[in-house]
């Protein structure tokens, strides 16, 4: 049976934002969406609430107003409402396990020239079972497509070819639901695929471009057969997943360095980047990892985090 896609709203234009890629997706994949807002009464009422209003007519207010938005934009999907009285992230995780995708929104850039993601969305991203989306403020159908060519109409933007999907691999713990996520998600939008892996050469410090030196000693440059092992190690994740997903066009990219900055270079162009990050045994010690927690505050175009053992 096909699950339902899953979009948490609050009343802002991020989660509005969401909403609506999410109803997307959910067209994509022949599944309904589910919209869940959370609230909870609090000894005083909220700053956000109106004075002539009860907390728990605002949250109804809320979530009416973001379904009839969705409906109206996407006729004919099946959307279903949740209204939750719950702690904000203890409702979304708890929703993310009974779907197959959870999207939120997240703000736009901050003052230090990074994306603002709350902390309701990093805590329910770092202890989600399944895989999250978080969307940008702002983001909508056009910036999913390559740019149009002048004189194209709205209506025609979802004709204009999708965006490729970037995924994020590291074969030293590779992943077949985070492959298989990607794959999927270029096989839905008849769109590329590129798979980037950075490595590091073993023993040999690590470089920071700020620094206005060199390190002190320098170490020997790898032989050409530390990138041709790391590209021979890719090819060989990837290829039972090519054959399962023939059409799919997929590019391998390859490169020493840290793996947050290839993935944030080859995500300028993406109309979707799929990383993944190790589920943790601790509640409490959850957390998104460097590489995700990278591609959550400086990529432009939606992430997917996706866990994995």
């Amino acid at each position: 049976m096909l699950h339902d896609i899953a979009v948490g709203v609050d009343g802002s234009p991020a989660g509005l934002a969401a909403a609506h890629w999410a109803a997307r997706e959910a067209g994509r994949r022949g599944t309904g969406l589910r919209i869940v807002h959370a609230w909870h009464r609090h000894p005083r009422p909220a700053p956000d609430v109106p004075l002539d209003r009860t907390e728990h007519q605002w949250a109804e207010q809320v979530l009416r107003e973001a379904a009839a938005a969705v409906r109206a934009a996407h006729p004919g999907l099946r959307i279903t409402e949740r209204l939750v009285c719950d702690a904000t992230v203890a409702a979304l995780i708890a929703t993310a396990a009974e779907t197959d995708l959870l999207v939120l929104g997240s703000l736009g850039l901050g003052a230090v020239g990074g994306f603002v993601t709350g902390s309701v969305s990093q805590r329910v991203v770092a202890r989600s079972p399944k895989p999250v989306v978080l969307v940008r403020a702002g983001r909508g159908e056009a910036g999913e497509h390559l740019p149009a060519v002048d004189g194209i109409a709205p209506e025609e933007i979802p004709e204009t070819p999708f965006r490729p999907v970037v995924l994020g691999l590291d074969i030293g713990h590779p992943c077949d639901e985070l492959v298989e996520f990607a794959f999927d998600a270029a096989h839905r939008r008849g769109t590329g695929l590129r798979v980037v892996h950075a490595f590091r050469v073993p023993n040999r410090p690590a470089f920071d471009p700020a620094e206005t030196a060199a390190p002190a000693v320098a170490e020997p440059a790898p032989g050409p057969e530390a990138p041709a092992a790391q590209e021979g190690a890719v090819a060989a994740v990837l290829r039972p997943w090519r054959e399962k997903y023939p059409t799919v066009r997929v590019t391998e990219t390859v490169s020493e360095g840290r793996a947050t900055v290839a993935l944030v270079r080859a995500a300028r162009h993406a109309g979707l980047l799929v990383v993944g990050r190790r589920a943790s045994a601790h509640r409490l010690g959850a957390h998104t990892g460097p590489v995700a927690h990278a591609a959550l505050h400086h990529v432009a175009c939606p992430v997917a985090v996706v866990p994995h053992d």
